[in-house]
Parts: structure tokens; sequence; C-alpha cells
């Protein structure tokens, strides 16, 4: 076998998650990231026959069954997973029950996957609903999304519209616009549920002052994502308080989305 530790979607997520810490997003151990792996990808490093233990998944993931994932774990630091991925990572299959994770790699110090696994998995069932293609799900603290989510209305087409008047990639990058939840305590399975809910319709759910949920194909594009909110939040929060002159109007909004391509969520552009 091959050394995991050199498979590129090892590096890959380690990378990641040092660039999210980097960005101020993950204090402490806040914040998760699950990503699908194909089995192909695994078989040169792992032996997918050898379970380590089982981990109850605490909901019936049995539509997702079979299927591979490297999830961070519960109470790790983002800042250290790069180095020392085989503690604050783990590989896992889904039992046919879809009640289990069958642990083949990783969370060596006993530990297991992060609480808001099935908010993960949940949202993985929603995305690939949408998208087979979809493979990536980050939950992550990103400090202006939540500061102007606390300035303004809980309000998926208005919190939108901001969004995409401040800055020009906006609508080009995110024309699905943001899905909104209410403040709900984390964790649960009723905030997994209603996440899921979102992901039908968005690639970006704001949980309400907590942070953002984002769906991808792969980890740059899921973390460009959310960067291109957080970036947008940003310039958002530093004009807060002024006059603002030059705002994108609704005209130009659907210029620039008929230049790129992209089809806006209806009934935000008049």
């Amino acid at each position: 076998m091959k050394d995991i530790l050199e498979a590129p979607f090892l590096k890959e997520i380690c990378k990641t998650a040092s660039n999210m810490y980097r960005q101020g997003w993950d204090e402490r151990n806040g914040g998760n990231i699950s990503v699908r792996l194909d089995k192909k990808d695994l078989a040169p490093y792992l032996n997918v026959r050898d379970v380590i233990r089982t981990i109850p998944t605490k909901f019936d993931a049995k539509a997702i069954a079979g299927q591979y994932y490297i999830v961070t774990g519960t109470g790790k630091y983002f800042k250290n997973v790069e180095d020392d991925p085989e503690t604050n990572l783990g590989i896992f299959r889904i039992s046919d029950s879809g009640t289990e994770a069958e642990l083949l790699w990783g969370y060596k110090d006993g530990g297991r996957f992060t609480s808001e696994l099935p908010a993960h998995l949940m949202s993985h069932i929603a995305r690939q609903a949408v998208d087979p293609e979809s493979r990536v799900i980050i939950h992550t603290h990103p400090t202006n999304t939540i500061s102007m989510n606390t300035v303004c209305p809980v309000d998926e087409d208005d919190f939108t519209h901001r969004l995409w008047q401040i800055n020009t990639e906006a609508i080009v990058v995110f024309p699905d616009g943001v899905g909104m939840l209410p403040w709900m305590v984390c964790g649960t399975t009723a905030i997994g549920e209603a996440t899921a809910e979102k992901m039908k319709k968005y690639r970006i759910v704001i949980w309400t002052n907590h942070g953002i949920y984002g769906a991808g194909k792969d980890l740059d594009e899921t973390f460009g994502l959310i960067e291109t909110v957080e970036k947008t939040a940003q310039i958002y929060m530093l004009t807060e308080g002024h006059k603002r002159l030059n705002l994108i109007t609704d005209k130009q909004l659907k210029d620039i989305a008929d230049y790129f391509g992209v089809t806006p969520k209806a009934g935000i552009l008049k």
C-alpha cells in the first residue's frame, strides 16, 4: 500500500483546513469539513475491508450507504490538521444499515467525527439529489458574513440582493443566492434537517449568528464559494454607516448575468 499521507485527497483537505484557519474563519475547534471519496481513489492507500471500529451516525443515512467520506474530528482544531492528519481526520464508509460509520483510518486518539456529521450527511444527500457530482460540505465561521447577518434581516432575497449589489463578482459566483436559517441550536438533528432542506435550492446556507454551510463539487469550488460570500460581506461591513454612492443596479446585475450566462434566482431583481 502507498503512504496515505501522500494521497492527493488527504493533502488537499489538510491544505484547505490550514487556509481556513489562516483566514480566521475557524477559531478554536470551530468548523468542519466532509468530502465524499471514490473507492478507486482509496484503494491504493487502504484496504477498505479492514474496519477499525464503528461509530453511530445518529440518523438514518441509508440513502448514501456504501459511500466513503473523509471528515474532520469533533473537538479538533483546524490549525492542527496539517501537522497531524491521522488524529484530526477520519475516513469511513456508511454502513449498509445507514446507522453506523465504519472507520477505516484516522481518529487515532479514539476520537470521532464532528458532532455536526448528521447535518453534513443530510446536506450531502440533498445536494447529490440536485447534482450527483456534489462531493464537499464545508461549515465555517467567517467573521464578516456573521457580522452582516447580525445587522441585516434574516431574509434570503434581501440578503442576497445586498451581496449582489456590492460586488460585481457575487452574482456570477452564486446566482442561486444564499439560503438562511433563523438561530437554532447547533449539532442537532433539527438544524441538520433544516439545512438539508435549504440545500435543495442553495449551495450556501447561512446559520444566523453562527456561520456558513457551503456545498460544491470539490474543495476549491466550495472554498471559493464561501470566500466570495465572505469577501462581499466584508465590503458591505466596511461601508456600513457610510453613504453608498455606487451600488450595482438591477439592470446592471441582469447585464452581468446575461454576459456570463448565469440565471439569477427568480424574484430578486426588479
